[in-house]
Parts: structure tokens; C-alpha cells; sequence
């Protein structure tokens, strides 16, 4: 007795529809999602009456809070010694042309805190230092 097999037809998986799901989750996360800048340290700027200042791609973020804590580009720095902070400035300014260093100091800051930057700035070869604040309604 021979058996005649029927030719099976391969099956397909869409992916149209899953792709319509993964961009409505990627949306969904996109919308929802917040964008804190200085969430490692609680701060309180200082405010002044100033122009609005623009985002530059060699600028080394360095924030430092009431209590003197320090964090370079998100990265909180164990010690508050200058040459600690000296050798974080370094790693974070090797990628960079002509860094600059953006304090973000909260308002209650000491202003030792600012001069240990500063400090540690010149120590990495870092020229350029700014000081970042709030800016007040005219």
C-alpha cells in the first residue's frame, strides 16, 4: 500500500504586528520616562539674574552639595581631597577637547567646596571654570 503525502506548506510567523507593539511600548517608555539632570545630589541652585546658557559637548558637570559631597558627570567622588577629585576631573576630561568645568553648587554650599574645584581643576589642566545658576525671573 503506498501512502501519498500531501506537500506542507511552511508556516509563517508575522512580525508586523509585534513590531506594532515593540514601537507602542517604546513610545509608551519615552513619554513616561523623566529626565532628572542632578538626581544624584539634592541641591538648591544659586540664583541670578542671567542669560540662559547652552549646552556645550566638552563641559565636565561637577556638582557639589550642602553637605560637601562631590559628583563628576553623575559619578559620586569618595574623598573630598583635591587630588581625588583632581585624578576624577582627569578620567572624565581624557575624551574631551579643551573641557570646561560647570559647578553646580548648591546655594548653602561652603565656599571652600568651590575652591577645592577650582583647585582641583588647575591640578587636571583644566583652564576654564563656570559656575552654574538658577535663573531668576526679570
Amino acid at each position: 500500500m503506498r501512502f501519498v503525502r500531501a506537500p506542507k506548506d511552511d508556516p509563517e510567523i508575522n512580525l508586523i504586528p509585534m513590531i506594532d507593539v515593540l514601537l507602542v511600548i517604546i513610545i509608551f517608555l519615552m513619554l513616561t520616562t523623566t529626565y532628572a539632570r542632578r538626581a544624584e545630589l539634592k541641591i538648591n541652585l544659586p540664583t541670578a539674574t542671567a542669560e540662559k546658557r547652552m549646552e556645550r559637548a566638552n563641559e565636565l558637570n561637577v556638582v557639589v552639595s550642602a553637605s560637601g559631597q562631590y559628583s563628576v558627570q553623575g559619578k559620586a567622588v569618595a574623598s573630598r581631597e583635591v587630588g581625588a577629585l583632581a585624578d576624577e576631573l582627569r578620567r572624565a576630561a581624557a575624551a574631551m577637547k579643551q573641557p570646561i568645568v560647570v559647578i553646580d553648587g548648591d546655594s548653602n554650599a561652603s565656599y571652600q567646596s568651590a575652591i577645592r574645584i577650582m583647585d582641583a581643576a588647575r591640578q587636571a589642566g583644566i583652564g576654564q571654570v563656570v559656575f552654574a545658576v538658577e535663573q531668576t525671573a526679570k
